[in-house]
């Protein structure tokens, strides 16, 4: 029977730091990690310290903030990598091992080379670690009978669990429902966790595959940050699994807002405004038919309100495909209680200014505009 809740490991601060061109200080690291835990998120894949001197010292800060219990270190398939690790104090390692052909071909590598390894690596990695989880990178375009040997190599083992990685974004939700149930017969004893891309724009609904088909976990970055298109958003993820499926990952959605802002701010990266969840026009509208339905009810045009993610709902935005219903309410907002018959009156004037100007009226613009035919009608 699959769990109640998903277990989240967020990876901001290794896969999303990962992102080309962002640099996260010490000080970002240890205020991202400290937020994060405070919002109940279980599990920080925090760094790689084989980097060297200054990621294992950001590593280090991270553990002495939140507790080694909490703090993942990401290491390749290399003694050396694991030796950097436990110098960090960390307790927790992920091992990850190419298993597409086409990875193996790239570091040349083979099969034989992954089973033998994997098993070495594994019983050192325990004997210095209290939580060893391997990953199997480009899981989605392995060959899905030596994945599946993969699978029953690592429940042999001591590792606790298994990563799938769709390294480049190409796994299709019916079909990873698939593979991950037969994985999941592979290795029952083992926890499941996706590691989903989204060079497709699919990551989360993957993720959300995944977990129906039997994932225990999954890996996460605040915004999507990561790689190329990025990862599943661990704002995305959460929300979809209230509103899809009417459960919780343990995550505290109103800080979400908070943890949107302070990633976007410390990787320099701008968020488009119709991202969802987070985006500046995720809960802004403008159509005439919508606000006049959401005045009515807000569920109507509405998955949930801002005020559940940490956001504050917003007057409506006023321009070309506005209604009264709509000019009403931003009027009031604006502090202007106008008649219906005012409204009336200053609709086609507003609809004309913004079909002008090609995009909606400042609230200053608005109050102009309504004391123009105040001033007209007095004639």
């Amino acid at each position: 029977m699959r769990p109640r809740r998903l277990h989240l490991i967020d990876t901001t601060l290794r896969d999303g730091e990962q992102a080309a061109g962002v640099v996260f200080t010490r000080e970002d690291k240890v205020a991202i990690a400290r937020e994060l835990v405070a919002a109940g998120v279980p599990e920080l894949e925090a760094g790689i310290p084989a980097m060297g001197p200054e990621a294992q010292a950001d590593l280090r800060a991270i553990i002495d903030t939140v507790g080694a219990t909490r703090v993942l270190a990401w290491c390749r398939a290399d003694s050396t990598d694991l030796a950097a690790a436990e110098a960090c104090g960390a307790t927790r390692v992920h091992i990850s091992f190419p298993v597409s052909d086409l990875h193996l071909q790239t570091w040349g590598k083979d099969r034989r080379w992954v089973l033998r390894e994997l098993r070495r690596l594994t019983v050192e990695a325990a004997a210095r670690f209290e939580f060893v989880s391997i990953g199997a990178q480009d899981a989605t375009r392995a060959d899905f009978g030596f994945l599946k040997r993969f699978a029953s190599a690592v429940a042999r083992t001591p590792a606790r669990r298994l990563r799938l990685a769709d390294t480049v974004g190409v796994a299709h939700p019916a079909r990873l429902m698939h593979e991950i149930a037969v994985l999941r017969d592979c290795a029952p004893a083992l926890e499941l966790e996706l590691h989903a891309h989204d060079d497709l724009g699919l990551a989360t609904a993957n993720t959300l595959a995944a977990f129906e088909s039997g994932a225990t976990a999954a890996s996460v970055t605040v915004n999507g940050l990561g790689e190329r298109a990025g990862n599943a958003a661990l704002e995305q993820v959460v929300m979809a699994m209230r509103v899809a499926h009417g459960l919780d990952c343990g995550v505290r959605p109103e800080k979400l807002a908070l943890l949107s802002a302070m990633v976007a701010r410390s990787s320099g990266r701008t968020l488009a405004p119709e991202r969802p969840v987070v985006g500046a026009a995720a809960f802004r509208h403008e159509s005439g038919l919508h606000c006049a339905g959401l005045l009515r009810d807000a569920r109507t045009y509405e998955p949930f309100a801002p005020e559940t993610v940490g956001r504050r709902r917003e007057p409506f935005a006023v321009g070309w495909k506005s209604g009264a219903a709509a000019l009403g309410s931003a009027l009031h907002a604006a502090g202007v209680d106008a008649s219906d018959a005012e409204v009336r009156r200053l609709l086609p004037l507003v609809r004309g200014r913004a079909r002008t100007l090609r995009r909606t009226l400042t609230p200053a613009e608005l109050i102009s505009l309504h004391q123009a035919t105040l001033n007209t009608g007095d004639r």
